[in-house]
């Protein structure tokens, strides 16, 4: 299985009164990197869109581990894992480059829609993910 990584660095505002980055703003990093991970094997989310194929989000598990806070420097991974065949799932980990702490772990399961509303996926788009 291969792993793609998205470099990033906790900003000031992402960050609650504890000085520690807020639960939800790891949902964005992750969002992110899905995103970088998709351009990187040749998937446009936007054009997907513009041909009625939409990605959702239909599940997050997100186990936290330790805590991030402000200018820390991390990593965010993306594993690629088929679930079934409308369905496929994203492992994640933000790692803290500082010590190479695991941060979160996350499984991120999404499907895609059809014009209907339906869940499929295109097999190109589902071979793209895989190779």
């Amino acid at each position: 299985m291969s792993v793609f990584a998205v470099e990033f660095k906790v900003r000031d505002y992402e960050c609650d009164m504890q000085g520690i980055v807020n639960n939800g703003v790891y949902f964005n990093y992750l969002e992110h990197a899905r995103h970088e991970f998709l351009l990187h094997k040749g998937i446009d989310f936007a054009e997907l869109a513009r041909q009625k194929v939409n990605l959702v989000v239909v599940r997050s598990e997100l186990d936290y581990k330790a805590s991030l806070t402000s200018g820390d420097q991390f990593v965010v991974t993306v594993a690629f894992e088929a679930v079934s065949r409308v369905r496929f799932g994203f492992r994640q980990q933000v790692i803290r480059l500082s010590d190479q702490k695991v941060v979160l772990e996350g499984l991120i399961i999404g499907t895609a829609v059809n014009e209907r509303g339906r869940p499929a996926i295109p097999e190109a788009f589902a071979a793209q993910l895989a190779g």
